[in-house]
């Protein structure tokens, strides 16, 4: 169960990750300009509706803005992606040198 303050840090975390400013995301999601601001300093929570909106505007799934042990979902959907394109041997190769870096 994630706690108000940890769905605040992860909001601000997954917003700094792309690079978007609180007013930024708050105006592009339809909202007051420090609408944004108030979620992650623990003023307001999102509407279940708000928050489907926020994982969109994120371009990530619901499932993966509670999942704390990726900081980044987007890089690693592309990182899945070019791994797909990778032949065989490359993967191994690539899984080698990522066991390495533990």
């Amino acid at each position: 169960m994630i706690t108000e303050d940890e769905f605040a840090a992860r909001l601000a975390e997954l917003r700094i990750a792309r690079n978007i400013s609180q007013r930024r995301m708050s105006i592009d999601i339809g909202q007051s300009p420090g609408y944004i601001n108030n979620i992650e300093n623990g003023i307001n929570y999102p509407s279940m509706q708000t928050f489907l909106y926020i994982c969109d505007y994120l371009h990530i799934t619901p499932s993966e803005f509670f999942d704390m042990d990726v900081h980044d979902p987007k890089k690693l959907t592309e990182a899945e992606a070019k791994l797909r394109r990778l032949s065989p041997e490359q993967q191994r190769i690539l899984m080698q040198l990522m066991d390495q870096m533990k």
